[in-house]
Order: structure tokens, then sequence, then C-alpha cells
């Protein structure tokens, strides 16, 4: 008999000894740190997060996640805490399972400040560093080089011994550096070689960071840091020109785009046509209809709706174009002064017309998704719908160049503008040519509305903003002269924008304006003026 008790007492010590053995290995980081979100301290909460996120447990994620969205609670009598869903049920944080029972009556939420919202942000990165995706670790790694938390260096360190992706990698480095550079406790030359680090980043975090370096560093780590500094400035300043030149060959395209049409009615007909801003305008509007069109009715056809935009933005502008020279300016040809004030008039009776259609405010014209957003290249910020009017002027001015190169019209055209007398004498229907030209001049406005809609306000003053930046232009390039149109407009832009920075916006334009006058009292026909008989008489 004493042999079976002490075999039961024997099994019973086995199965207490099982638990215990059992309860001591599902305890770990993540458990123990629950319990530290239950004391209701900012301080111990930074802690929990931070031993959550390098816990290596699968529901790391989800409890910082509902921590950050304000679902995270706690019972401080039962040292439990709860992630609370949208429906109001509650999930144990610690087993991530349904939680069944009766909520505690001391349910509460736990409270986040401003520190804690960096942790978390850290958090989140460390947490990231291991994804799937290479897009994913890469921006967790710059998420933890701004935060520079030193609680997720261990976690930085294990990605770097797994990492394979070139631009990854080197984001973690750089991060790595980050953590130890703001450190107190580094070494010096661990700290040297990640002066290094960053500075071969070369951007103005990398500059704020070593500039923040404290005054009473050892003298070779002082050396190292003024030294980074001045490349990082260095590199600062050749991309801050890089990107001055990018913005001035984006203002450069949209001048081109929108003196192109100008360009030929004034080299063809001689004309003055204050209404040419007001047929970009038009273009605008167009834009304007079609998209909303396509919203009430094919929503899912927005993102095409450019295509359908430009087609029927050339028509309009180019038939209103048409109806105004056939009606007003065929009348006044040889009369420079009375076109110029005739056109103006026209002008003036567009925008109230507009006005009175759609209204005097601002109209809504979206992007569509293939130019939305941005992306960086080097160290200069290039948007997608400047890029996609740069590569659409491009477009524009060799179709252009084609038409008046390789098609009858364009003979006539160019026959037209060296020398009408001799054109007319040889057949050349002139009236005819002046209402096509004055029809294409108009139409290529439109579609310049078209892509101005995307990176300006719609309103009826829209063509009102161009209307003398073409002009000067077509008069500095040489009027009739498209590729002097091409080279006035990118000389322009660039200039505009390298005097921007130093005299401001009004000051560098008064400059222009200045430097075009006192060039055209030099050459009067422009950069690049056209031959003929004519002309030259």
């Amino acid at each position: 008999m004493r042999q079976f008790y002490d075999r039961i007492l024997a099994l019973v010590f086995a199965i207490a000894l099982s638990v215990a053995a059992a309860g001591l290995a599902h305890a770990g980081p993540y458990e123990d740190a629950l319990e530290k979100f239950t004391t209701d301290d900012f301080a111990d909460t930074a802690d929990a997060v931070t031993a959550v996120a390098t816990s290596g447990n699968p529901l790391a994620a989800q409890l910082i996640q509902a921590l950050q969205n304000g679902q995270l609670q706690y019972s401080t009598k039962d040292k439990k805490v709860f992630i609370k869903t949208a429906d109001g049920k509650l999930i144990d944080a610690e087993t991530g399972k349904p939680f069944d029972g009766t909520a505690p009556d001391d349910l509460d939420t736990v409270r986040v400040n401003n520190r804690l919202r960096g942790v978390i942000d850290a958090a989140n990165g460390a947490l990231t560093l291991s994804a799937p995706d290479p897009n994913k670790r890469y921006e967790s790694a710059q998420q933890v080089f701004r935060s520079r938390d030193a609680a997720v260096l261990p976690a930085i360190d294990k990605a770097l011994e797994t990492e394979k992706v070139a631009r990854v990698k080197k984001v973690l480095n750089e991060a790595r550096a980050a953590i130890l550079l703001a450190a107190d406790d580094t070494a010096a030359p661990d700290r040297i070689a990640a002066i290094e680090v960053i500075g071969a980043r070369g951007d103005q975090d990398s500059l704020a960071l070593l500039r923040a370096l404290p005054a009473d560093m050892p003298a070779e780590v002082s050396a190292a840091a003024n030294s980074a500094i001045k490349a990082v400035e260095r590199k600062l300043t050749l991309w801050s020109m890089v990107q001055n030149a990018w913005y001035g060959l984006s203002l450069g395209s949209v001048l081109l785009l929108a003196a192109i049409g100008l360009a030929i009615t004034f080299g063809v007909m001689g004309v003055i046509n204050m209404a040419h801003g007001e047929m970009v305008m038009i273009g605008a509007y167009t834009t304007y209809v079609v998209q909303d069109l396509i919203r009430a009715n094919y929503p899912g056809l927005f993102d095409y709706s450019l295509a359908f935009a430009l087609p029927l933005a050339f028509l309009v502008a180019a038939i209103i174009g048409i109806a105004i020279e056939r009606t007003v300016i065929r009348f006044l040809y040889g009369r420079p002064l009375e076109t110029l004030l005739a056109t103006w008039g026209i002008s003036l009776v567009l925008m109230q017309a507009v006005r009175g259609m759609f209204g005097p405010t601002n109209k809504e014209v979206g992007n569509p998704s293939w130019m939305s957003g941005a992306f960086d290249l080097g160290g200069i910020l290039i948007t997608y719908n400047r890029m996609w009017i740069i590569i659409f002027t491009g477009i524009v001015f060799v179709a252009l160049l084609g038409m008046l190169r390789f098609t009858r019209l364009g003979l006539e055209m160019r026959a037209v503008t060296q020398n009408r007398q001799m054109a007319a004498a040889v057949g050349i229907r002139t009236a005819r040519i002046d209402a096509l030209t004055f029809g294409l001049g108009s139409g290529i406005a439109g579609i310049a509305g078209v892509a101005l809609s995307q990176i300006d306000n719609v309103s009826p003053n829209l063509g009102q903003g161009y209307i003398i930046d073409s002009f000067m232009v077509v008069v500095f390039g040489g009027v009739g002269n498209l590729w002097g149109t091409l080279v006035g407009a990118l000389t322009l832009g660039l200039a505009n924008k390298f005097l921007e920075p130093f005299a401001g916006a009004v000051l560098a334009k008064i400059a222009i304006l200045v430097f075009i006058i006192l060039f055209i009292q030099k050459r009067p026909r422009g950069m690049f003026a056209l031959k003929g008989r004519s002309i030259e008489a």
C-alpha cells in the first residue's frame, strides 16, 4: 500500500514539475513586457514597446498597432492587457484569442504621449525590418534612421546578417550608424566610422545629425565630423543646383507649351493675339468638363480622362480660333495695333462667358493615378505630373516640326511665313492658310490647357498668367521660329529658377523682362530670325 502512495506522490510531483516547466517555457520577453503596460507609467510603457518589438513574438505587430490606434487596454487589478476591437470585443494580448470572461471593472486605455509616439514609430520600423517586401524593409530602415532608437540596434544587426538587397542593406547600415552616433557611450573609433557612413548619405537629415554632435567630442571625432559636414554641404549645394535646373526645365516646358501656338500665329500672320491665353483656358475647362462627365457616369475610366480631353480640347479651341479669325481678325491684317485691341476685347468676352457658364471660382481637375506622387532621383525630388508634362511637350514639339516639314499644310505655312505675296502668286490660298494656322495655334493652346490643368488652378483667369510670358518667349527666341521658341522657353525657365533663390519671384521676373528689352534693342528679330525676302526687307 505504501508503494502505491509513493507512486501517486511521484506522479503528482511530475505533473506539477511539468506544469511549472511549461509555465517557465511560456514566459518570455513578450509576456514579461505586457505587465509593464498595466502600470500607467509612460517610462514603463516605452520599455514595454521596445521589449515587445524585439521579442520576436508573432503578436507583437498587432499589439503595437493597437497601442498606436488607442485600442490597447489594461487592468491594473488583474495585471492583464487586452486589445479592443472595432465592435467592442476584447482580445487577450498574451494569447491573441478572444476574451470570453467578464471584462474587468477597472479596464482603462493605455495612454500615449509625444515621446511614446516616437518609440512606437521606431518599434514599427523594427518589426518590419524582416518583412518579405524589400520596399517595406527599406521604409522601415529609413524610419529607424530618423528615430535613432538605441533599443532597435539588435534588430538592425540581425537584419544586416540576412539582408541581400543592396539598397536596403545600405540604409540599414545608415540607420545603425545614426544610432551609434546619437548614443553617449559609443567608442571614438566606432563614432568615426559612423560619421563616414552618415557623411556618405549626404542629405539634410545627415547634416542635421552631424551638426547635433556635442562640442566636447575627442579631437579626432570633431575633425572627422567637420570634414563630413563640409562634404555634405558641398554635395547639397550641387544637388540644389540640379534641383533648380529641373525646376527650370519644368517651367521652360510649360512656357514652351503655352507659347508654341502663339509662335505659329504670330510668325505666319503677324497678329498680336491677346486672346491666346484664353485658348489655353478653354482647353483647361474642356478637361474639367470631360473629367466631370467621367466621374458622374464612368468613374472607372478616370485614369484615361486626359486621353479623351486632349483631342476634344484641340478641336474646341481650334474651332473657336478659326471662328475668331474668320469673323474679326481677317479684316484687320496689316494693322497690328487694332488686332491687339480687338483680340484683347475678345479675351475679355471669352473670360466673361466662362464665368457665366462655370462660375468665377476654381474648378477641380484631378490627376490620374499615373500622374500623382513623386520619386527621389539622387538628391532631387521629381513629381510625376511635371515629368509627364515635359515628355508631352517634347512629343507636341516633335509632331509640330514633322507637320511643318513633311505635310502640304506645313509647306504652305512656311511659304506664307517667308513671303506672303510670292506664296499667293504661285497659287497658295493665303486666306485659307491664315484660318488653318490660327486654328492650329489655338488648338495647340487648347492641349496646353489640358497639361496646365494638372499643375495650375483652373479658373477664368488661367490664361492671363501665361500670355505675357508667352510673348516674351516668342520675341526672345525669334518670331515664327519653333527652334527659337524652344531655346527661348528653356532659357527663360532656367534663368527664372536660378534667379528666384537670390532675388525672389517678382524681382526675378522683372530682371528677365529688363534683359529681354535690352536684348531686343540689339537683336530685334530675336535669337533665331527667319530668313525671307519680306522679312529682310
